[in-house]
């Protein structure tokens, strides 16, 4: 049986699903931050009894809608159930899951009598409640004969929750709010029949009435001004028994009535539950993270740079460790040493291998030829944001590379590769191999051949030609589990400025990349080829928003190395601004001919 939180979580996820929201959009609405609503759905942090209340503000709803699950929740918003009320002949909830017995009326309406029957077990107090639980028999007529109700059979309607037998858009559903109105009065009135009972015999002390402990709730409170957990109070207390909660003895029945089944805890339909809003990234590695830094931090009685310097000499073995907890469960077992060719062997010790990365260095010539002439162009340096980061997510071989010389790429399969380039003759793009200036044949990695047949599907340039490869079958989500939770990890710590984690995070993926090759601070990986295709990855990148800029009309000033963009034109309408992955932050802005 799933407990309340996840119920919850479930609920928002139904409703999310149903009104279109993303959980941007519900962050907005609550007053959070995606990150914190993606921690809560997730399971790493808890929803709270305020966050309930902004939820339920949020949606329109009551808190005790919110709470009685998914297929309440969505019926709610879509204005279906109200129109139930007249049909089931009471509010809501007692429709739904029954009222509280009298004795948890007595203990929701008098809290000081109920203090009392505790220090008191045998005071008049004690009495009254225990009059309350257990009341005196009372003669019952016959029942009175009910029809018995057609019940149909069927998974359970996502509005009603009772069983339907045509679906809408996938989802079990009645066609009509009829419908679910005829299907609950039939099942509420299977469930609970009517009886009949007499009145009190005469001269017999006259049965105090008893206060109902849940009066009739409006469904759908309009919206009012000032904070939004104000808006709908919310009472925690009755929140087991809108679940499904059976009832305990102080909600035992009359002696001589029907005896009433518990209500079934409220179930999203299996579509809901597949689906079910996962988090963005595995808990376990971000716990790692964070872990980590709350422990450095500790350990250095709260000097932050004591605690930086602390976690930049461990980023190498952390972010190893981290590599080996994300392949868990993974569906490759990928090669740590496998033997290295000449091409990926350093000549000498400060020396480099075959392998051109393409490092772009870029200057538009025409635009320089204008601003000599007095042309004034207004220019915009852009930073690109963890570019590294970023390349994680390539084509990497899993296992050792192997001679493949049938000159046909296989996009299944990733390495290095001998080819001809054909000739670039964009003077306003930059050349995607960067700023080689000899001609001929060159090695290069997985990332930057993808680019080059991009750009001839594209028509920019012929494809190149391929003479040799060395290869392995690759994926391209080998890193994917670790980039993700090194993603999170900098989203959150941006969202808290919390610059302690993002100097540990850069530290950990950039130094990942440099010494997966042929360095002696890594012991735990040796994969040159890996290393070439992540930084070959970030110049793609680079690239690729310097090809998307000029698409979009903007003239491209220049490109330099993994993350620096120059553009002339209005570049807020291409790309977002802000430090995420997927968007860019201003540089410097400058006076083309000029001095900055």
């Amino acid at each position: 049986m799933m407990s309340s939180e996840e119920v919850l979580r479930l609920t928002v996820a139904a409703l999310m699903s149903r009104s279109g929201e993303r959980q941007g959009d519900l962050a907005a609405g609550i007053g959070q931050s995606q990150a914190q609503v993606s921690r809560k759905q997730s399971g790493r942090q808890h929803w709270s009894l305020d966050d309930v209340d902004l939820l339920a503000a949020h949606y329109r709803l009551h808190a005790l809608d919110v709470l009685a699950g998914p297929t309440h929740a969505v019926g709610v918003l879509h204005g279906v159930l109200p129109s139930l009320q007249a049909a089931a002949g009471g509010s809501l909830f007692s429709a739904r899951v029954g009222a509280p017995g009298p004795a948890l009326a007595l203990v929701l309406e008098e809290p000081a009598v109920q203090e009392s029957a505790d220090r008191d077990p045998s005071g008049p107090a004690a009495q009254t409640a225990r009059a309350a639980c257990h009341p005196a028999p009372r003669p019952v007529s016959a029942p009175v004969p009910l029809a018995a109700p057609v019940v149909s059979s069927g998974p359970p309607c996502v509005l009603c929750g009772q069983p339907a037998t045509d679906e809408v858009d996938g989802f079990p559903q009645h066609l009509a709010a009829e419908d679910c109105a005829a299907a609950v009065a039939a099942a509420s009135t299977h469930a609970a029949p009517a009886i009949a009972v007499p009145a009190p015999p005469q001269g017999s002390p006259p049965t105090p009435p008893v206060t109902p402990a849940l009066p009739p709730v409006a469904p759908a409170p309009p919206p009012v001004a000032g904070p939004a957990h104000a808006a709908v109070p919310s009472v925690p207390a009755v929140a087991p028994a809108l679940a499904g909660v059976a009832p305990g003895p102080a909600e035992s029945n009359p002696v001589g009535s029907a005896p009433v089944p518990p209500a079934p805890a409220p179930t999203a339909p299996a579509a809901l539950r597949r689906k079910g809003a996962p988090g963005y990234a595995s808990s376990t590695l971000v716990d790692q993270i964070t872990g980590r830094v709350h422990d450095v931090l500790q350990e250095a009685g709260g000097d932050l740079a004591a605690a930086e310097a602390a976690l930049i000499k461990l980023a190498i073995p952390d972010v190893m460790a981290l590599l080996k907890l994300s392949r868990v469960g993974g569906r490759y077992e990928h090669s740590e040493f496998p033997p290295t060719h000449d091409i990926l062997s350093k000549k000498s010790q400060k020396g480099s291998d075959d392998i051109w990365e393409g490092r772009p260095k870029w200057r538009n010539a025409n635009l320089l030829a204008a601003a000599r002439n007095g042309a004034q162009v207004q220019v915009t340096a852009l930073d690109m944001n963890a570019a590294y980061l970023s390349a994680f997510k390539a084509w990497l071989p899993i296992g050792k590379l192997v001679e493949d010389t049938s000159g046909v790429h296989d996009p299944k399969k990733a390495g290095v590769h001998l080819i001809t380039p054909a000739a670039w003759d964009h003077t306003d793009l930059p050349n995607p191999l960067g700023n080689r200036m000899e001609p001929g044949e060159l090695w290069v990695s997985e990332s930057t051949l993808r680019l080059l047949l991009d750009c001839a599907r594209k028509g920019l340039a012929d494809p190149p030609v391929i003479h040799r490869s060395f290869v392995s079958g690759a994926t391209e989500s080998l890193l994917e589990k670790l980039r993700r939770a090194l993603a999170e990890t900098r989203r959150t710590a941006l969202a808290e400025n919390d610059e302690l984690t993002v100097a540990y995070v850069k530290s950990m993926y950039s130094k990942f990349v440099s010494t997966i090759g042929e360095s002696a601070a890594n012991r735990e990986l040796r994969r040159p080829d890996w290393m070439h295709i992540i930084r070959a990855k970030a110049f793609v990148n680079l690239w690729l928003k310097a090809y998307r800029a000029h698409h979009a009309g903007l003239e491209v000033v220049a490109i330099s190395g993994t993350d620096e963009l120059h553009v002339a034109g209005d570049w807020r309408s291409v790309f977002p601004e802000g430090r995420d992955l997927n968007e860019v932050k201003e540089k410097d802005t400058y006076i083309l001919g000029g001095k900055r």
